[in-house]
């Protein structure tokens, strides 16, 4: 389907110990690729598709709760549809294993994309911040983000990776899953709703890409879990996909280059 939808979302968290009825929010989530795939020629999911997921050195068992999720996506690329997965800040620990079991492209960095006629800026989101961010924001902000960074950068430390890859699956799991389960508790007591667009870590970043002459026509992005579609003023859109486990919001761009948010 050369003319086909392009399709984003994101920020699914499979296997979340905080979202009930696993089983049932996997087959939703299922349930929206098919709906998506009868006229999709792509599909990007922009990170923290799993609540946790790490591939280590011993065979993890407890993967095979995702199996009907990995075998959607590869039945999707066998229909010709291409596939794409970014790393979030909860799934960046793949290894080659995901790729495999999903036939999916990972990208592990931002990346911006021509469609249709229309420059695409994608990524989870995670870390992005304009040059002058410590500039912008309060003292107590300022702390709150390097503290951020550091998570993030503990988080991509190579040799750490490797440590915990050697850890038995049960042990990592436990570890992994009950961390996220407390950010995710965290989150649905006390959502942090959209900041406006002179506070917006994301809306500054592209801000701040335009300013640099880097010029999207859309900025596209997972990881906060609200759902934003704002033009900004060089004409650039800046779009924040919501989420996959409690809005359950996406977005489409057509073979015109006309991109709309959804809900399912």
């Amino acid at each position: 389907m050369v003319n086909g939808m392009i399709y984003f979302l994101s920020d699914a968290h499979l296997g979340s110990l905080a979202i009930e009825r696993g089983w049932a929010h996997q087959k939703k989530l299922i349930d929206m690729l098919e709906e998506m795939s009868k006229d999709a020629v792509s599909i990007y999911m922009l990170g923290d598709m799993f609540d946790f997921w790490m591939e280590y050195f011993i065979h993890d068992k407890s993967k095979r709760q995702f199996h009907p999720f990995c075998k959607e996506l590869r039945k999707l690329a066998k229909k010709g549809i291409h596939v794409h997965m970014f790393i979030g800040n909860h799934d960046l620990w793949t290894f080659g294993g995901l790729a495999q079991l999903t036939g999916a492209e990972i990208h592990y960095e931002p990346c911006t994309i021509i469609r249709y006629g229309k420059a695409i800026f994608l990524a989870h989101g995670d870390g992005l911040l304009p040059e002058n961010w410590e500039k912008l924001y309060p003292k107590e902000i300022k702390k709150k983000i390097k503290r951020f960074i550091k998570l993030r950068e503990i988080f991509r430390s190579p040799f750490l990776q490797f440590c915990f890859r050697c850890l038995p699956p049960s042990w990592g799991n436990h570890f992994g899953y009950n961390w996220a389960k407390k950010s995710r508790l965290k989150e649905l007591a006390n959502p942090c709703p959209y900041k406006g667009e002179d506070k917006e870590e994301l809306v500054l970043f592209a801000k701040d890409q335009e300013k640099q002459q880097n010029h999207r026509d859309y900025y596209i992005f997972g990881h906060r879990h609200i759902e934003l579609d704002l033009q900004i003023a060089s004409g650039s859109r800046v779009v924040i996909l919501g989420d996959c486990f409690k809005q359950w919001t996406y977005a489409k761009l057509d073979n015109k280059g006309n991109l709309t948010l959804h809900n399912f």
